[in-house]
């Protein structure tokens, strides 16, 4: 039975009682003009995402000869392609013109999809799309083929992945979106969502070093938040992840993520971080997000680059003392 104190939004799609936040964003009203200012977009999409959010009991009537929330956002998600914002690092690389950035992605390339049953059991079976490509360069990365290969997969156009999403409706519980990380993909997937009338709850997995901007892009369309939180602070993120900036976007981007979805965090317990990352996270958890679920990961083992430290598996001694902690501040953990 899932945890009455977390995802509960999440349970009610499931059982047919709330739609998903995609298709209300695609029924939302906005009046807007292509040309208008960043600006002035910026600032429609966060006032009307707010009130869609609070008003999900309430929508007003569709309204056919007007655009849509969800078009805004594409709007939006097109113009950041132009000059690339979608991750903290804000490298500004032309994406739509053939140019790359850090995370070597120009178009999207979906490296596999599948019905996924070894993610947590609130989620199973869950139909995940896999994109290659990282705003990350984790030395441990366990997906390291995948995330640091940009060129892994094919490039599918969003008309095809939503008939993957069509045929998988009624089979799974959601879309999984991941990779890699879905970040570089971000203006794809809401083109996707534009194709789609599936009733499946959107989970967004991710290792949350989206910017700002990219978030608010987001927000309202995903239901579920499955985000990582791998460190307590910025120098354990910069030297195994090359993540400058890491706790306060992370962070940030958990409290944003709260206003319009529902957070399922991940911490994966990395042998010797206990007392720099494991514990300082859960603090932050116990305090900023303590309606989430959190899956404290024990399955950490080296791989890829990983050296020194990293080159052996968490002791069952620590493990145990993160989960300890972890019930010791009241967070819901997962079954």
């Amino acid at each position: 039975m899932l945890c009455v104190r977390a995802l509960g939004r999440y349970s009610a799609i499931l059982d047919g009682e709330a739609r998903p936040l995609y298709l209300a964003s695609k029924a939302w009203p906005v009046a807007f003009e292509a040309d208008e200012s960043d600006e002035n977009l910026l600032r429609l999409n966060r006032d009307f995402t707010s009130t869609m959010i609070a008003r999900l009991g309430d929508p007003p009537s569709p309204n056919a000869s007007m655009p849509s929330l969800l078009g805004l956002k594409r709007e939006l998600a097109r113009r950041t392609l132009r000059s690339c914002r979608f991750c903290e690092r804000a490298c500004g690389a032309d994406r739509g013109a053939g140019e790359t950035g850090y995370c070597g992605v120009a178009e999207p390339r979906v490296a596999s999809e599948f019905v996924h049953l070894g993610e947590e059991p609130e989620l199973v079976p869950s139909h995940t799309i896999f994109f290659s490509g990282c705003t990350l360069k984790c030395v441990y990365c366990q997906n390291w083929d995948i995330s640091q290969d940009p060129s892994a997969g094919k490039a599918v156009a969003p008309k095809t992945i939503a008939g993957w999403i069509g045929r998988r409706d009624g089979y799974v519980r959601n879309v999984n979106w991941v990779g890699g990380d879905p970040t570089p993909a971000l203006a794809l997937v809401l083109d996707v969502l534009a194709e789609s009338d599936a009733r499946l709850a959107q989970v967004w997995n991710s290792n949350m070093y989206l910017s700002e901007r990219a978030m608010r892009i987001l927000a309202g369309t995903m239901d579920v938040y499955l985000a990582d939180l791998k460190y307590g602070n910025d120098d354990c993120a910069l030297g195994l992840s090359d993540a400058p900036r890491y706790w306060a976007t992370v962070t940030r981007n958990l409290r944003i993520a709260r206003e319009s979805g529902e957070l399922l965090v991940r911490h994966l317990v990395l042998p010797g971080h206990v007392e720099c990352c494991s514990l300082p996270a859960l603090e932050w958890l116990a305090k900023g997000a303590p309606d989430a679920k959190v899956n404290v990961m024990a399955q950490y083992r080296p791989g890829y680059k990983a050296s020194g430290g990293l080159a052996r598996r968490p002791t069952m001694g620590e493990v145990l003392s993160v989960q300890r902690r972890a019930l010791e501040l009241g967070l819901d953990l997962t079954l």
